[in-house]
């Protein structure tokens, strides 16, 4: 059977725009994958003209090299970016769950607030962090860093769990407080568990900008004995600028827990981003 020309000319559309998307998509991961060859790559080979597109004679140094030097950075960004997580979630889901049920005076200019809040330059914040860390004497410390690092993401969770928390049928909460549940008490049993998707997106977002953070983490723990992956790499290219497998092996190690976490949780993602964009 002869498919008709408008048949034809679909399928060969949505072949020219799966085409196109492979190949945007294979420029854009090409840094990422030339990341990976290059930290294989032994170092005489690195200055190879032309220079090899795999690994050919592939060295473990980098890696080696990471392990003996990078893992306190490793750590130290770790507990930075859970405890902004749970910093983040626990101030952010009760203020989400005010604005969105209990509608408390003054909300629309807090929400106009938290927006303002985004479009503060990080540098501009660091600065105010850094004045008031001197006078409490909490610079290069972890609790600091934290603090930090939860005021980029808090004014955007609240907007998510305002967003999510509003769609949530206030017949439920209705029914609670029939039941003699407080607020508090049906925040914690009702609307914290029906907002997985909204928690899992915030935690995802707030791990991802502490984990990445160079601002906040060079001018307040710059020097320190806790300092981050992101200052571990900056010391070590100024240190080993000749050294490229073992920098780009150390890129590579960092980038993993943020793609892993981004890869387990994109599906409560979409559904935690979306969430709030039409109601009924």
């Amino acid at each position: 059977m002869t498919s008709s020309p408008w048949v034809l000319n679909r399928r060969r559309r949505a072949w020219g725009k799966t085409t196109a998307g492979v190949l945007l998509t294979a420029v854009m991961l090409f840094p990422v994958y030339w990341m990976i060859n290059v930290s294989f790559t032994r170092d005489q080979d690195m200055r190879k003209s032309p220079p090899d597109l795999l690994p050919m004679h592939g060295t473990l140094t980098g890696y080696r090299t990471v392990l003996d030097e990078q893992l306190p950075y490793l750590g130290t960004s770790l507990v930075v970016a859970l405890g902004t997580v749970v910093l983040t979630v626990a101030l952010a889901a009760p203020a989400g769950y005010a604005l969105a049920k209990l509608r408390p005076r003054g909300g629309g200019i807090l929400s106009f607030a938290l927006l303002a809040a985004q479009m503060i330059p990080g540098i501009i914040m660091a600065m105010g962090f850094y004045a008031i860390y001197l006078s409490l004497g909490l610079l290069q410390s972890v609790p600091g860093l934290i603090v930090a690092d939860s005021t980029l993401a808090v004014p955007f969770a609240v907007l998510i769990f305002t967003a999510f928390m509003s769609g949530i049928p206030g017949e439920l909460l209705q029914a609670a407080t029939m039941d003699g549940a407080g607020t508090w008490r049906t925040f914690r049993s009702i609307v914290l568990p029906m907002s997985r998707n909204a928690v899992v997106t915030v935690s995802l977002f707030a791990f991802l900008w502490s984990w990445s953070d160079f601002v906040f983490a060079s001018t307040l723990v710059n020097g320190g004995a806790h300092e981050p992956i992101t200052l571990g790499i900056y010391h070590y290219i100024g240190n080993n600028n000749q050294e490229w497998n073992a920098i780009m092996a150390t890129a590579v190690v960092a980038s993993l827990p943020a793609a892993v976490i981004l890869v387990l949780a994109q599906r409560y993602v979409a559904a935690g981003v979306s969430a709030g964009a039409v109601k009924d």
